[in-house]
């Protein structure tokens, strides 16, 4: 059997140089690897070319040679992540189950680090890992009947969806604690809050409190899920 091509690099990409004698431990994957460190601990504010220098006790102009610059290494961090997420061949019977559970894995890796979903914002990725990512969602929407430029619009519509959806997961237990009492306490308050309300200026807010808090996070994000999931069917059909 024939050796599967290799993704070709985009030609806007620095080709690193070889390893520095005097710095062995120095390399893309090296700097690569530091940056999500930095990122997953401190968030992507804390990230720059100078921290990650003085991990390698060397000046920044010495990563330039791995790297072109901060938005490039960021490009390259993205694609690390994308590589996480696993996906499944392409199943006609299961495609809508497969897109549910593709949609969680990708959600689940994103809020495991941080702050990075926001790198997403209106960039493209296009390294090895996020197009094999692209290549296993498209497929499983051809896989259910979906037309091409739905399928497009679909894996844009939702990457947007999961990916914030796990940002807000990863900035929610930054701002409000990862230890699931304190993050109670928080949205206690507003619970609380939403029930002082007067009621003659908020009578149908007020008539719902009481499923204002109901479904965790997971319930939520299945919820949204399948509300884009039967709406792509339905159009789809409506358009064929």
């Amino acid at each position: 059997m024939p050796e599967a091509p290799e993704v070709p690099v985009p030609p806007w990409r620095t080709t690193p140089k070889g390893r520095n004698p005097r710095k062995p431990e120095l390399s893309q994957d090296a700097i690569v690897t530091a940056a999500l460190e930095i990122i997953d601990a401190e968030g992507m504010d804390a990230l720059s070319m100078r921290r990650i220098a003085q991990r390698f006790d060397t000046g920044a102009a010495s990563l330039y040679a791995y790297v072109a610059n901060k938005d490039e290494l960021v490009e390259l961090v993205v694609d690390r992540v994308n590589g996480e997420v696993r996906l499944p061949d392409a199943d006609p019977d299961r495609w809508r189950e497969q897109m549910r559970d593709a949609m969680f894995a990708i959600r689940d890796v994103y809020a495991r680090h941080r702050d990075l979903g926001r790198a997403l914002i209106g960039a493209v990725p296009v390294g090895p890992n996020s197009l094999e990512c692209t290549e296993r969602l498209l497929s499983i929407l051809r896989a259910g009947g979906l037309p091409k430029q739905v399928c497009w619009f679909a894996v844009d519509l939702l990457s947007m969806y999961t990916v914030m959806s796990g940002l807000e997961m990863g900035v929610e237990d930054t701002k409000h604690g990862a230890d699931d009492e304190e993050r109670g306490a928080y949205y206690a308050r507003i619970v609380d809050y939403f029930a002082s309300l007067p009621v003659e200026l908020f009578p149908t807010t007020l008539s719902m409190g009481e499923e204002l808090s109901n479904g965790d996070g997971d319930e939520r994000f299945a919820f949204g899920a399948e509300v884009l999931l039967l709406g792509l069917t339905a159009y789809a059909a409506r358009k064929s």
